[in-house]
C-alpha cells in the first residue's frame, strides 16, 4: 500500500442516486430502466425552444430556401457521425467523456474535449434560460434579471437525483408538451392556409430570395454546432440495459432513435422555427420573429379569441419545454465538469457541487446578454466540438473497424491509457485550428461559410492517417486483458472498499490491489507506476 490511506468520500458521492455514476462505468445493477424508458428520458430533452429560435434566426437572415436545405444538410451529417457514438455508448455503458479517452484521444486529451463539452452545455444552458426567462417576464412582469435568477435556482432540485427522477419527469411531461405544440402548429395551419405559400416565398432579411450556396454554408455552420449534442443523448443511453436475445430489437431502435434520431425532432423543430418566424414577422416585425414566446404566443391566438388565454398557455408551453431542456443542460453539465475537475484537481466533491457551479455560470452568461449574439457564438463553437466528434467517429469507424489499428475494445480506464494519443488529440487540434482560421476569413469566402464543414472533414482525414503513422501504438500502454480473475462479477476497491463490477476496475502496483476507476483518477501520488516499462514488461509475462 506504499502507507497510502484509504480514501473516504463524502455522503453526496457516497449516494449512488445523487452521483449517478458519474466519472465510471454504469454497472448493471443500476440499470434496470427498460430500452423505450431510457429512449423517453433522452429525447425529453428535445423539447428545447432554441431550435424554433435557431431555425428562425436563420429564416430571418438567409431566407427560407437556404435555412432549409441548410437544416436538411446538417440533419443527415449528425444522424451518421451520431450512430457510432451512440452505439459504443450504450453497448459499453459508459458517457460521453469515458469513450473518447478511448476513441484516440487518451487519458489527459480527452480533458480538453470534457471542457468542450461543459462549454456546449452551458452555452445551451443559457440560451435555453433567456427563452424561459424572457416568457416569465413577459407574463410575470417581473424584472429581467431577477427572471434568469429564477430560470437557474429552479433546475437544481429537478436535476439533483439524476436519472432516477429525470426519468419520470421527461416521461410525464411529454404528453402534455406534444399536445400543446401541435395545438400551436395546426392552429396556424388551419386558421390561415396562405400561411403555408407565404413560408416557402419568406426571404427574410436577405435581398436575395433565391438559393445561394455561401448562404448555405453560413446557416449550415450555425447548425453543426448541434452535433454535440450527441454528447447529451449519450449520458442518458450510458444506462441502456445488456442486450439479450428478447430486448435485441427494441434495444437496436432505441438507440437509434435516441441518439442520432433526436435530430429527427430536432430538425423538425428548425423548420418549424423558420414557419412560425415567417408567420410572425409580418405581425411583430423581423426584430421580434425569432423570439420562439412571441412565435407560440401569435400561434395560439389563432386557436383561442381571447389573448390572454393565448398568452398564458404560450407561457405554460414555453416553461415546459425549457425545463425538459434545461434539466438535461444541467445534467450533462455535471457530468462534465465531473470529469474535467477529477482528473486536473484530482478531486471529486460529488457531482451535486458541479450541478450547481454549471448553473452558476448559465445564470451569468444569461445576464451577461446571450440570445442577440448567438449566431456568432454558435458559428465560432461549432469549429473545434466539429472537430472533437469527427475525430472520436473516425476513430471508432475508420481506425478501428476498417484499419484494425484501434483496439476493438472499448478501454476508458486511466490504469491502462496513455495520457495523450496524438490519434484523436492531435486530428482535433489540427482540424479546429485549420477551420478557425478559415472562419476568419484567411482561406477565402467560402472557407470561411463553410469552416465547420471543413473542421469535420480533416479531423475525419487527420485521424487515420496519425493512426497509419504511430501504427496505432498509443491506444493501451499496459496490457488490458491483465484484470481481475475470470468468472468474478464484483470486487472490492483496494482504496475506497466500496464493491465494483469488474468492468470497472483495475489491478493496482501502487496499492497492490484493485482500484476503481474513480479513486484511480483522483490518486495523485502513484505517478502513474502502474505505466512503467518494468510492471508493463511483468504483466506482459503474466498475461
Amino acid at each position: 500500500m506504499n502507507g497510502v490511506e484509504k480514501r473516504k468520500f463524502n455522503r453526496l458521492v457516497n449516494n449512488p442516486v445523487l452521483e449517478d455514476y458519474s466519472l465510471r462505468y454504469a454497472p448493471s445493477s443500476f440499470r434496470k430502466w427498460s430500452p423505450w424508458a431510457v429512449y423517453l428520458s433522452g429525447i425529453g430533452g428535445i423539447a428545447a425552444m432554441a431550435g424554433y429560435a435557431i431555425g428562425g434566426s436563420l429564416a430571418i437572415q438567409y431566407g427560407f430556401q437556404n435555412a432549409f436545405w441548410a437544416i436538411s444538410l446538417v440533419s443527415v451529417i449528425i444522424f451518421l457521425t451520431g450512430w457510432p457514438i451512440a452505439y459504443e455508448i450504450a453497448k459499453n455503458n459508459i458517457d460521453m467523456d469515458l469513450l473518447t479517452r478511448a476513441a484516440g484521444f487518451g487519458y489527459l486529451g480527452s480533458t480538453l474535449t470534457s471542457l468542450i463539452y461543459a462549454s456546449f452545455t452551458f452555452i445551451y444552458f443559457s440560451l435555453e434560460g433567456a427563452i424561459m426567462a424572457q416568457a416569465i417576464t413577459d407574463y410575470f412582469h417581473i424584472p429581467i434579471f431577477l427572471s434568469y435568477l429564477i430560470c437557474g435556482v429552479l433546475i437544481i432540485p429537478l436535476v439533483l437525483y439524476g436519472m432516477t427522477f429525470l426519468s419520470k419527469f421527461q416521461k410525464w411531461t411529454q404528453p402534455v408538451w406534444l399536445i400543446l405544440l401541435l395545438v400551436a402548429l395546426f392552429g396556424v395551419a388551419i386558421r390561415d392556409p396562405h400561411s403555408l405559400t407565404q413560408w416557402i416565398a419568406f426571404k427574410g432579411q436577405s435581398s436575395n430570395s433565391g438559393f445561394s450556396w455561401l448562404m448555405l454554408g453560413a446557416a449550415g455552420s450555425v447548425l453543426m454546432s448541434l452535433v454535440a449534442q450527441i454528447g447529451e443523448q449519450a449520458d442518458y443511453l450510458r444506462f441502456m440495459p445488456d442486450v439479450t436475445e428478447k430486448n435485441r430489437r427494441s434495444w437496436m431502435w432505441a438507440v437509434i432513435l435516441g441518439g442520432p434520431g433526436w435530430i429527427l425532432i430536432g430538425g423538425a423543430q428548425n423548420l418549424m422555427g423558420t414557419y412560425l418566424a415567417s408567420y410572425v414577422a409580418p405581425r411583430a416585425g423581423m426584430a421580434h420573429a425569432n423570439v420562439p414566446f412571441t412565435m407560440f404566443d401569435y400561434a395560439f391566438q389563432t386557436v383561442f379569441t381571447h389573448p390572454a388565454m393565448a398568452l398564458a398557455i404560450a407561457t405554460a408551453l414555453v416553461l415546459l419545454s425549457q425545463l425538459k431542456i434545461n434539466v438535461t443542460n444541467a445534467y450533462s453539465g455535471s457530468l462534465s465538469w465531473s470529469n474535467f475537475f477529477s482528473r486536473t484537481l484530482h478531486t471529486h466533491p460529488g457531482r451535486v457541487v458541479w450541478l450547481v457551479f454549471q448553473v452558476a455560470i448559465g445564470v451569468l452568461i444569461m445576464e451577461m446578454g446571450i440570445f442577440g449574439a448567438i449566431d456568432k457564438i454558435l458559428a465560432f463553437y461549432s469549429n473545434v466540438a466539429v472537430a472533437w466528434i469527427g475525430a472520436v467517429v473516425a476513430d471508432l469507424v475508420i481506425n478501428k473497424k476498417l484499419l484494425k489499428l484501434s483496439p476493438n475494445t472499448i478501454e476508458f480506464k486511466r490504469a491502462h491509457l496513455y495520457n495523450f494519443n496524438p490519434v484523436g488529440f492531435g486530428s482535433m487540434i489540427l482540424a479546429s485550428l485549420i477551420s478557425i482560421v478559415a472562419y476568419f476569413g484567411t482561406f477565402g469566402a467560402a472557407l470561411q461559410a463553410y469552416s465547420p464543414f471543413l473542421a469535420l472533414l480533416l479531423a475525419m482525414i487527420f485521424s487515420p492517417i496519425i493512426a497509419v503513422v504511430t501504427k496505432g501504438k498509443y491506444y493501451i500502454a499496459r496490457n488490458s486483458s491483465y484484470t481481475l480473475p475470470a468468472g468474478m462479477k464484483t470486487a472490492t476497491c483496494s482504496v475506497c472498499n466500496h464493491p465494483f463490477e469488474v468492468h470497472d476496475l483495475a489491478q493496482c502496483p501502487f496499492h497492490a490491489g484493485a482500484i476503481c476507476s474513480l479513486c484511480c483518477s483522483l490518486e495523485a501520488h502513484c505517478h502513474d507506476e502502474c505505466k512503467t516499462k518494468d510492471e508493463v514488461a511483468a504483466e506482459q509475462e503474466v498475461g
